[in-house]
């Protein structure tokens, strides 16, 4: 359920990050033609046909915020006690008669779910079950349960106490999302951005159409592990096929935009889901209406910069033609010829590094050799844990608050979005560190007084937690780039990947939490949440700022980044 960013970084995409606040771009001193001069200075960075573009792609990443998240209801606790044989039917059985209390043990406000008194009458059912027919001093585990509602898996399943197994299905989902990434990687590179997108959200739909027929609790978990794993890489494309089109002045404020939706289908799901709340049903009215984006193969534009990689030139020649045309902009041929130009030198080159880089030790090795960037590859995976298991954790655990837990949800979920763009305004402005470190501490003693507060202090706890979970999405928006700029050009897709795919670890825990709650004590993973959070605030402190700063090329540049000898960007 990772938001739509994408893990590989695109080198342009990452430069212009960093310089957000600049009106124009800057002419490198050879006059080089690039993608991004075209863009800016002839066909347009955000024109109509960008505008329509990420229009298309929005009904992408609502369609994929349902599935990521669909489980969250649709695995849902169900409220249960135990069958009492003497005393009721399993047919006729009534959820909360007037006698529960004499025959099942009380648990704060209401009764245990998953304990009643030992009997001592075996033989005769009286159905005013009078308390002097249990002992009230020994408890056992229920034989048979009855159910509140019949809504989720629990039911289906019959995993009424078995807290582990329903939070597994998050984690193994996850799982698949993390198998997701070669296959959509190699998908991608081989055919191309639209085929890989047009295959992931077909594969999504067509998977999650089938769950409805899900009979067995194993099913269940292998059509999610599967769905995720072959269609969540749609989040990826999307991101890529949209950086590569936007111009630099507006690529930060499109990834936001991108996220911003991916909370809208969150807000979007949980309406559905409280309107149908049998998750069979819900299933096929989340899943059937991504049927139609098998018609995205035709619909979507391909990346330009994957023509140009692959030597396509007439296909990125048409495109970029008609890109301008509709953008109402001109294109000269001299800039055509350029980019082809361009693209064969880069070809060279990269076939060069690659060359020099098979003689040049293993990384790991010049990692360990450089210490300053060994230092980072140590904290940046606790920073993308962290960010990982606490956003995601929020989010799943927003459910079984108290109050509605579908309102619960969608508010968890819309104040992501000003998150987002406080991280677009902040980052230009006081720098990344401040931002990074500010979130992560708020998040953190907002987690520590939800702790504490009494559970009859409601609006003030939903406050808390709410602040909580929009600092974490401060953190979630401005890591992408912060990560990305600390480490050197030619390392910078696999230091940053190897962050990235540790925090995923934090992401296959979070759907956990509520289990742990469950088996420890109910605020467990508000008391993880705020370690995790204090401890990455704190580590952020052995890392450099990067604002201003020249993008890195060597080890050496990176070691030295944010140094008062370094030369500021240009």
């Amino acid at each position: 359920m990772f938001p739509p960013v994408s893990l590989a970084v695109d080198q342009t995409s990452v430069r212009w990050h960093r310089n957000e606040v600049k009106d124009s771009i800057e002419v490198v001193s050879d006059k080089k033609v690039n993608l991004d001069n075209v863009l800016v200075e002839e066909i347009g960075q955000f024109g109509r046909y960008q505008i329509r573009t990420l229009l298309l792609i929005s009904v992408v990443l609502i369609f994929g915020g349902w599935a990521a998240t669909e489980y969250i209801f649709t695995t849902a606790r169900i409220t249960t006690r135990c069958l009492i044989p003497e005393c009721e039917g399993p047919e006729s059985a009534e959820f909360s008669p007037a006698w529960i209390l004499n025959a099942v043990p009380s648990n704060g406000d209401s009764f245990d779910n998953c304990l009643r008194f030992d009997s001592i009458n075996e033989t005769v059912r009286n159905e005013e079950c009078p308390a002097e027919w249990f002992n009230r001093k020994t408890t056992v585990g229920c034989s048979e349960y009855v159910y509140e509602n019949t809504h989720t898996i629990v039911y289906d399943y019959g995993l009424a106490c078995e807290e582990w197994r329903r939070a597994f299905v998050g984690t193994a989902r996850t799982f698949g999302t993390f198998l997701a990434l070669p296959i959509v990687g190699f998908t991608s590179d081989r055919w191309g951005r639209r085929f890989a997108l047009s295959l992931n959200v077909v594969n999504t739909a067509w998977v999650g159409v089938l769950r409805y027929w899900a009979d067995t609790y194993y099913g269940f978990v292998i059509s999610e592990v599967v769905e995720a794993a072959i269609g969540s890489g749609a989040f990826s494309c999307a991101h890529i096929l949209v950086m590569e089109l936007v111009g630099p002045k507006y690529r930060v404020a499109a990834g936001a935009t991108l996220n911003t939706f991916f909370s809208l289908a969150q807000v979007l799901m949980a309406l559905a889901a409280w309107a149908i709340p049998n998750w069979r049903t819900l299933t096929l009215v989340l899943y059937v209406p991504q049927l139609i984006t098998i018609c995205y193969y035709w619909m979507m534009p391909e990346s330009v910069r994957w023509y140009l990689s692959k030597g396509r030139y007439e296909d990125a020649k048409d495109l970029l033609k008609h890109v301008a045309r509709v953008n109402k902009r001109q294109l000269s041929d001299k800039s055509l010829q350029s980019l082809k130009e361009n693209a064969e030198a880069d070809k060279k080159r990269i076939a060069s590094e690659k060359e020099i880089k098979s003689k040049e030790p293993w990384l790991i090795v010049l990692v360990f050799r450089n210490k300053a960037i060994l230092t980072r590859c140590c904290i940046s995976p606790v920073w993308w844990f962290t960010s990982a298991l606490v956003y995601y954790g929020m989010s799943v655990n927003a459910v079984n608050l108290s109050g509605n837990r579908y309102l619960n949800y969608m508010a968890v979920a819309v104040v992501d979005v000003p998150g987002y763009w406080i991280a677009v305004v902040l980052m230009a402005r006081i720098g990344r560190k401040p931002v990074l470190i500010g979130a992560y501490w708020i998040c953190g003693a907002c987690q520590l007084g939800y702790i504490f507060l009494p559970l009859n202090m409601f609006a003030l706890s939903l406050m808390m937690y709410l602040t909580g979970k929009l600092s974490i999405a401060v953190v979630m928006m401005s890591l992408y780039i912060y990560t990305s700029e600390i480490y050197p050009t030619r390392y910078r897709h696999s230091l940053f990947a190897f962050s990235s795919m540790l925090g995923r670890i934090g992401a296959m825990t979070a759907p956990l939490t509520p289990a742990f709650g469950a088996s420890l004590f109910e605020k467990f993973p508000s008391v993880l949440f705020c370690g995790f959070a204090f401890l990455s605030g704190a580590l952020l402190f052995l890392a450099p700022e990067t604002l201003g700063t020249r993008l890195p090329d060597t080890m050496e540049e990176a070691a030295v980044i944010g140094a008062k000898t370094t030369e500021p960007q240009v």
